[in-house]
């Protein structure tokens, strides 16, 4: 070893003890002579001396150090001056001064500077993502990353799990993304997919007996990204045999409830919340809520029908909705010019037809420009149905259900935020449950799956795959965090015939279904257990155990929103002898464009 010690380990118990560290150069601060280095490394960072007396060409090569040299140093342990110590470092109470000085790599001048206060613009920080990584926040990520990983191990070891690793290269399968594709050299012409999930794998093992499987497996999926999804991403993938839904959502309470513990400090609660699908769309107009504070969604389209606003009466005539929001004390804070920009944005990001407002005032009236199209007595039910207070703003929107859940969850989410009405530190673990266990193809009378092609029906909803499809309810439950789905999952169909008509409904006929899903439905005829499972996003799980509002920053080499790698710069052009060898041609326009 190059070093005794780290750069974070000594301490006033080494006083008087040789030592030699190794690290980066962190700061320089010359003193007339003395001059002072931090050296840092993953460790922590240790307050280096150069004296005066030091040997000259030690005094002559510490003087062309510069920020981000790696460095060894043999040198003295040292208690620092009366008044001097520095109670944020755990070397805070020693420095140490340097005998012997190593360059034994320079830097150029970087970019940025790891340790600057002022945190460069993403771009930059991914093109040089490996002094990015030396930053204290990043490294402190990647670190609870571990953390989290290891009690997701740890735990599910402790509950007899079994830790398998599937294959990477697969075969391609409907599973609602679309695949990465990798050519085959050997097989002209054909392809393998990079998984979206190891899931029909996971089922093989369940059907070959081992009933409690987990992994941290890495997942590809060719879809548009947002701040909270990577092209790659990593999860912990878990299943057991001979369960039902609660069984897997109770062994994920205990998981959450050892995290929280292990990780934060806190102490959570069991079981977790549940939702059913119907009661969270209903309440907050979107299937993961944010659950740390209220304003939920009531629904006057009743109180609607017999007003005299036509927009409201014409709406619920129709058959669609007239729901709102109580923004409770938000009147003094929403001017007009603030309510217009909350129009616009329903109107431009999700479709309505626009926004319609109360305000309660003091004496307990509702004004609106609106208000003269309803009796007092109307005006009265919607000041109850709300419980509106004086001060408080209701906000409206007229359309049909699913652009007033959009609306109407966009405006509660801004407006949680915007008001400050929960503590962006704190916790909230739920599930929703009995999600649709299909949803309908726009345009079209073909069926989609809800969450995959392996989910079960509910038992008492079996009669509805024949009779009415779209009324099934699933098995099925995912797992909130903050208003971000951290998890989903179901308990899967384990007979080989209702496999094959769920395989029809969603318009693979016999043929097509054998030709792509064979294997799965022969395995199911060799004695397959009732079984489920569920997928934890480990790169989300991080991001929201950190307090992080991006992905990116808990991924050690993320890609763009664009899935383009800017330090690697791929994807790039191949050798042209490559193409040969897979029997691919690529044309100009497709090899010559930039991501």
């Amino acid at each position: 070893m190059l070093r005794t010690h780290t750069c974070g380990e000594l301490n006033k118990e080494h006083i008087g003890q040789t030592a030699t560290l190794c690290g980066w150069v962190d700061s320089i601060r010359d003193f007339g002579g003395v001059t002072f280095i931090d050296l840092r490394d993953r460790y922590g960072r240790t307050q280096v001396v150069f004296n005066p007396d030091a040997r000259s060409e030690v005094i002559e090569l510490a003087s062309k150090l510069r920020n981000e040299h790696v460095i060894k140093v043999e040198g003295i342990v040292r208690q620092r001056p009366d008044g001097q110590f520095n109670h944020k470092l755990s070397t805070g109470e020693i420095e140490f001064v340097v005998n012997d000085l190593q360059v034994l790599n320079e830097c150029k001048t970087p970019p940025f500077v790891p340790g600057q206060k002022d945190v460069p613009g993403e771009d930059l920080r991914l093109k040089h993502r490996y002094l990015d990584l030396r930053r204290e926040k990043m490294l402190q990520t990647l670190q609870l990353r571990s953390r989290i990983i290891k009690t997701m191990r740890d735990y599910c070891a402790d509950n007899d799990f079994i830790d398998i690793e599937t294959p990477i290269l697969g075969r391609s399968t409907p599973e609602g993304a679309r695949d990465y594709l990798v050519p085959s050299r050997v097989f002209k012409g054909k392809f393998y997919a990079l998984p979206q999930s190891p899931q029909i794998y996971k089922q093989i093992m369940m059907i070959a007996g081992y009933d409690r499987y987990i992994q941290v497996a890495r997942c590809f999926r060719d879809e548009d990204l947002r701040a909270d999804r990577q092209p790659e991403f990593t999860q912990l993938d878990l299943e057991m045999s001979f369960v039902d839904s609660d069984d897997v959502i109770g062994m994920i309470d205990g998981l959450m409830k050892r995290l929280a513990k292990d990780i934060l400090g806190l102490d959570i609660q069991l079981p977790l919340p549940r939702l059913t699908y119907d009661e969270a769309m209903a309440r907050y107009g979107h299937d993961a809520p944010d659950l740390r504070f209220g304003m939920q969604i009531v629904d006057c389209t009743e109180i609607a029908r017999d007003c005299g606003f036509g927009v409201f009466k014409s709406t619920a005539e129709s058959g669609n909705f007239v729901r709102g929001i109580n923004a409770s004390g938000a009147a003094s804070k929403f001017s007009r010019k603030r309510i217009d920009e909350l129009t616009a944005i329903v109107k431009d990001d999700f479709g309505a037809k626009g926004l319609a407002w109360f305000r309660c005032e003091e004496d307990g009236t509702l004004f609106s420009p609106v208000a003269k199209f309803f009796s007092e007595e109307h005006l009265a039910e919607i000041k109850s149905k709300m419980d509106a207070q004086p001060g408080d703003l209701l906000l409206f929107i007229a359309d049909t259900w699913e652009v007033s859940c959009k609306s109407l969850y966009g405006i509660r989410k801004r407006m949680g935020a915007e008001l400050e009405l929960y503590d962006p530190s704190q916790m909230h673990f739920s599930w929703i449950v009995e999600f649709p266990m299909f949803e309908q193809v726009a345009e079209s009378d073909q069926w989609s799956a809800m969450h995959h092609p392996f989910t079960a029906p509910r038992d008492q909803d079996l009669k509805d795959l024949d009779s009415d499809p779209g009324k099934t309810r699933a098995k099925a439950y995912d797992l909130i965090i903050n208003g971000y789905e951290a998890g989903g999952g179901t308990i899967r169909i384990h007979d080989s015939g209702i496999q094959q008509k769920v395989f029809g409904l969603l318009g693979l006929d016999a043929e097509s279904a054998q030709e792509r899903f064979g294997f799965l439905l022969d395995a199911l005829k060799y004695g397959a257990p009732p079984h489920g499972g569920i997928a934890l996003g480990i790169d989300r799980v991080v991001m929201l155990f950190a307090g992080l509002d991006n992905i990116r920053d808990c991924i050690a080499f993320p890609k763009t929103q664009k899935a383009y790698d800017m330090m690697t710069e791929a994807p790039n052009l191949v050798e042209p002898i490559q193409l040969e060898d897979l029997g691919i041609k690529v044309s100009k326009t497709n090899a010559n464009s930039s991501p």
